[in-house]
C-alpha cells in the first residue's frame, strides 16, 4: 500500500523549483505533460501513488497544492508545457495580489487571513490519500511569501496533522551576494525557529552551494535559475526515489 505524500509548493521560490520537481517525476514515471501514461510506463514496477493520483479519465494529477500572494509565477507555469497536469482547485492566488513585499509578518498574516480556504484544500487532499505518510514543503527562508506564509503553513499542518512526517525543502539565500532585500537576515531567522520547532526534516538547499556546483562541477560560467532549480529537482527526486520504487 502506497504512503502518500502531499507537496505544498509557497512563493516564487518555491512553485518554480516545486514545477522542475514535476517534470522530473513525470519523466521518470512515464508520464506525459497532459498526465496520460506513456505506452512504456504501463508495465513499471514503481509507485507512482505516492505523489500522484488518478482521475476518473486515467489522468495522472499532482499531489500538489500550489501557493502564492502575488499571480505571476503561478500564471507563468499556468501557461507552460505542464499546464494541464495540476488540479486548478489546488492553485491558491491572493486575491488582491500585491505579494508579501519581501515582509515575513505580511505573509505571516496573509496566511493567516486564508487559513480556511487553504484548511479546505490540504484536507480535500488528505482525503484522496488512503494511508497519507506526510507533507513536504518546497519554500525559500529568505523573501516573504515562502518564509511567512511558509512559517504558518508549517504551524497548521503540525497542529491539524500532529502524527503526520513534514519534511522541507527550504532554499537559504545567497551568502556570497549582497542582497536587495535588506530584511532577509530577519526573515531567515524568523521561519528558521519554525523550521526548527515544527519541521520533522529540513533539506538545505544552500544557493551559495548550488551557485558552485553548477560553476565548478558543471562547468556553467553564469547558472540560470532554471538551470539551478533543475539542479534542486534532481536532488529532490533522488531524496524520494526510496518512496516512489
Amino acid at each position: 500500500m502506497p504512503r502518500e505524500i502531499i507537496c505544498l509548493q509557497v512563493g516564487q521560490c518555491g512553485n518554480q523549483v516545486g514545477s522542475e520537481f514535476w517534470r522530473t517525476l513525470c519523466a521518470e514515471h512515464g508520464i506525459r505533460k497532459d498526465g496520460m501514461l506513456e505506452d512504456f510506463a504501463t508495465q513499471g514496477g514503481d509507485r507512482k501513488d505516492v505523489f500522484f493520483y488518478q482521475a476518473d479519465d486515467e489522468q495522472y494529477i499532482p499531489r500538489a497544492i500550489l501557493l502564492d500572494l502575488e499571480p505571476r509565477v503561478i500564471n507563468s507555469i499556468q501557461n507552460s508545457d505542464i499546464k494541464n497536469l495540476f488540479n486548478p482547485e489546488n492553485i491558491f492566488i491572493s486575491k488582491d495580489g500585491g505579494g508579501a513585499g519581501n515582509n515575513w509578518a505580511s505573509g505571516y498574516t496573509q496566511g493567516e487571513g486564508v487559513q480556511e480556504q487553504l484548511l479546505d484544500m490540504i484536507d480535500r487532499e488528505a482525503e484522496y490519500c488512503d494511508s497519507l505518510e506526510g507533507f513536504t514543503l518546497c519554500h525559500s527562508i529568505a523573501g516573504g511569501t515562502g518564509s511567512g506564509m511558509g512559517s504558518f503553513i508549517l504551524e497548521l499542518l503540525s497542529d491539524r496533522f500532529g502524527k503526520k512526517l513534514i519534511q522541507t525543502y527550504s532554499v537559504f539565500p545567497n551568502q556570497s551576494e549582497s542582497s536587495d532585500v535588506v530584511v532577509q537576515p530577519y526573515n531567515s531567522v524568523l521561519t528558521l525557529k519554525r523550521l526548527t520547532l515544527h519541521a520533522d526534516a529540513v533539506v538545505v538547499l544552500d544557493n551559495t552551494a548550488l551557485d558552485r556546483i553548477a560553476v565548478e562541477r558543471l562547468h556553467i560560467q553564469n547558472p540560470s535559475f532554471t538551470q539551478i532549480n533543475s539542479l534542486v529537482s534532481t536532488v529532490m527526486a533522488a531524496s524520494t526515489t526510496t518512496l516512489r520504487y
